[in-house]
């Protein structure tokens, strides 16, 4: 059947592909060639989208030297948000909850914050932020989103209340 790069539970774009199954997730999280060739699947991605991974522990990212040439095409074609969304949600399936964190950070600390992927905003917020599996770490992500939203008072991806009193 047809090979997903970073497969999911759930149906996909492409019909034909099957979704995982725990027993699969299970599977490939126990070998350690399969987390090996996903790991360098995530490098290679990251780096079509002008992204380094810094640290392989921690998940910590920084922009590549050709960032702003790739950046232009996340701008310019919005299919690569779907394609993030199921990196985001496959890192969580395959136990990289701390890359999740910060690929969503990552993201919003461009779209909000550098203001250099304006068309990635609407899909960092609306999606990217709630793959994140951790609640605590995605409550941090919300409260950071919401920190640097303009303007504030627009902010619709959490309670303004409790965003004002967090930590």
């Amino acid at each position: 059947f047809p090979f997903r790069l970073f497969p999911l539970r759930e149906r996909g774009m492409n019909v034909c592909a099957k979704p995982l199954t725990l027993q699969e997730i299970q599977a490939f999280r126990n070998s350690k060639e399969v987390m090996k060739r996903f790991e360098r699947a995530y490098q290679l991605m990251l780096g079509f989208y002008g992204i380094n991974l810094v640290n392989k522990e921690t998940g910590e990212l920084k922009r590549a030297e050709n960032w702003l040439e790739r950046f232009e095409n996340l701008n310019r074609f919005s299919h690569n948000n779907l394609r993030i969304t199921r990196i985001l949600k496959c890192l969580g399936e395959m136990g990289y909850g701390n890359y999740q964190v910060h690929l969503v950070k990552f993201f919003l600390t461009e779209t909000l914050v550098e203001e250099t992927l304006p068309n990635v905003k609407r899909s960092a917020l609306d999606y990217f932020l709630f793959t994140v599996r951790n609640k605590e770490k995605r409550r941090e992500l919300v409260h950071y989103a919401w920190t640097h939203f303009k303007p504030q008072s627009s902010f619709v991806w959490g309670p303004h209340h409790k965003l004002r009193k967090y930590r």
